[in-house]
């Protein structure tokens, strides 16, 4: 994937403008890291440069190939209010109490409500769950449906990814005696809810060195402190055995890549071991999930955050909003079956209306800017009535990934909007949507430094674009962008090999935080190509010295790109992109998805 950069690095083999019109640009600052770790640990040049580009440093490869739970996860009381949230769950637990969840209906939200209520119902716990209605009730907790809970008999309530700035919904629930404790990991103000605990690695006075952690994340840390605390007091034994919490680590992988936050530290032994959990098929909604999706192979963190996850999402998108969390907590086949259809069904609707929406929006942004894009501001505003909130999140992902810079997408109802933000690297958009709010440009808002969602009346849209561009601008960077593609290292064909392969899994899992690794063949020769697909163009590449590498680029047909490689003169080109085992069959093989090309001649190496 492309990236936006202000500050260029040196351009790999001297590719200044490639096929895509990207400069090429080595990750790797110093290469005196890669060659002590080479020498050191005994791994290929390939394997070092990668690890060294992502600071991994000499005493820490064992650690970062084989991450461990043992080694990163946290002791949970580390966490303000986390044993306050501990000590009243467990008293739930032990004397009968409800208690209920409630979530956010995206993927982190279903996650961290399925987790909760399969562990709290593997312990004995009287135990339920509630996702708002997206359309009607809004982001977050609402003083009708927890004072209805409360009505019902919830003496707990556990907020999931939501909660950290619902003051007056959280205000009345007290006053109605019902206890809530916010599991969150949203960027919080200086004055907190009125909770019985707030627990959020990301609360202004919490000096957690985890804040990168989804609310998925925070879910999984309560229960560890909660299971270790029934243990200290006894609870288990015959007939109540205690459960091991790794079982669940599938749906912890699965809410962590899917709401993108860095895949570093604890979240990537998380993934990384919830990944192998998730290969067991032990949950049955994950593998209804994955079986409608036609995930033929093992899951891999691409798998989860652009397969299974916008299916989960859905639901919560364009159709019902509990529908993730119900597949995902349930052991009925039958029910699973039916949900998974359901949610690839909305899935599929999911996607056509957020093709209009971006149409619409990329339109309204080129009808001000032209197509040449002069003047684009540090952050981009489109809004329009009656665009489907439940897609503007992702519109506005692709707005990001179209003009390089934060964008929000909002979807006006008469003089009141709801808008979803997504950002760049770099540029803090949940601290920005929370200074907008304390400033009264809002009449809602909050989120994290990549992702954000706010309430605005119309009036005051002109007022906020102002405030975004004035706030984002110094960190988005006054020189004008050059698009860039990262690449690790350089490989001949033949190198390509299914053991290389393997090697650079063990550096996974990959997504934000940590990179894809892609690689630059050099000096290779397109000896077979054919479209292939929905646009797609399958080749052979060939080196000087008669390596070769099945290759496919995806989209590519009628590209600059694609016509290259479909060139039946065969120029010599650098291709670039990530190296995949290929398994079909139970056959393996090693395929280039390519990201981009470029010309050989003229470059450092022709």
């Amino acid at each position: 994937m492309s990236s936006e950069t202000r500050h260029p690095r040196s351009a790999f083999l001297g590719i200044e403008r490639s096929l895509t019109g990207r400069r090429w640009a080595e990750r790797l600052a110093d290469e005196r890291i890669a060659l002590a770790m080479a020498q050191r640990h005994g791994l290929p040049d390939a394997i070092c440069r990668l690890l060294a580009a992502r600071e991994v440093d000499l005493e820490g490869v064992p650690d970062f190939l084989e991450p461990t739970l043992r080694k990163f996860l946290p002791d949970p009381s580390h966490l303000k209010d986390m044993d306050l949230a501990v000590e009243r769950l467990v008293r739930a637990v032990q004397q009968g109490e409800r208690i209920v969840v409630f979530g956010d209906y995206d993927v982190d939200g279903a996650t961290s409500s399925a987790l909760l209520l399969r562990f709290f119902r593997s312990i004995g716990g009287n135990i339920g769950v509630y996702i708002p209605d997206r359309r009607r009730e809004g982001y977050g907790p609402n003083a009708p449906a927890l004072l209805k809970l409360r009505e019902e008999g919830a003496a707990v309530v556990v907020t999931v990814d939501c909660g950290v700035t619902a003051y007056e919904p959280l205000a009345e629930a007290r006053k109605a005696g019902l206890d809530v404790v916010v599991i969150d990991h949203h960027q919080a103000e200086i004055v907190l809810p009125e909770a019985l605990a707030v627990v959020d690695p990301n609360r202004i006075d919490d000096q957690s060195p985890h804040k990168q952690l989804a609310a998925v994340g925070v879910a999984f840390l309560l229960c560890v402190g909660v299971n270790r605390a029934l243990r200290a007091a006894g609870w288990y034994g015959e007939p109540r055995p205690e459960p091991d919490l790794r079982q669940w680590l599938d749906l912890v992988a699965l809410g962590t890549v899917a709401d993108v936050v860095p895949l570093t530290g604890v979240n990537r032994a998380l993934v990384r071991q919830g990944l192998a959990v998730m290969q067991q098929r032990r949950n049955p909604g994950l593998a209804a999930l994955a079986d409608v999706a036609r995930l033929r192979e093992p899951p891999g963190a691409y798998h989860l955050g652009f397969m299974l996850g916008p299916r989960v999402n859905a639901g919560g998108r364009v159709g019902q909003a509990d529908l993730g969390a119900r597949l995902l907590a349930s052991e009925d086949p039958h029910e699973v079956s039916a949900l998974a259809v359901r949610l690839d069904e909305f899935n599929a609707e999911r996607r056509a209306i957020e093709r209009e929406v971006l149409d619409q929006a990329i339109a309204r942004i080129e009808g001000l800017y032209g197509p040449d894009r002069k003047g684009l501001p540090a952050a981009l505003i489109v809004e329009s009535e009656g665009w489907h909130i439940g897609v503007i999140g992702i519109v506005a992902s692709r707005l990001v990934e179209r003009y390089g810079r934060p964008a929000f997408v909002i979807g006006m109802d008469g003089e009141l909007g709801k808008g979803s933000g997504r950002s760049v690297r770099g540029v803090d958009l949940g601290a920005a949507v929370l200074a907008a709010r304390q400033s009264g440009l809002l009449i809602n808002g909050g989120g994290h430094a990549m992702a954000a969602g706010l309430t605005v009346a119309r009036e005051q849209l002109p007022h906020l674009a102002r405030f975004l561009d004035e706030r984002l601008a110094p960190q988005l960077g006054a020189a004008p962008a050059v698009r860039e593609l990262g690449i690790d290292a350089a490989l001949a064909p033949g190198a390509a090999t299914q053991e290389l392969v393997g090697m650079i899994e063990r550096a996974g899992p990959f997504g934000a935080g940590n990179a894809l690794p892609r690689f630059a063949l050099t000096g290779v020769r397109v000896d077979y190509a054919q479209p292939v697909g929905e646009g797609h163009v399958r080749c052979t590449l060939v080196g000087h010295q008669r390596g070769r590498v099945e290759a496919i680029a995806f989209r590519a047909g009628q590209s600059e790109l694609g016509r290259a490689l479909l060139d039946p003169a065969k120029p010599i080109l650098h291709v670039a992109g990530a190296l995949r085992l290929d398994r079909y069959n139970g056959r393996e093989s090693v395929r280039l998805q390519i990201d981009d090309a470029a010309s050989a001649a003229g470059s450092m190496l022709s």
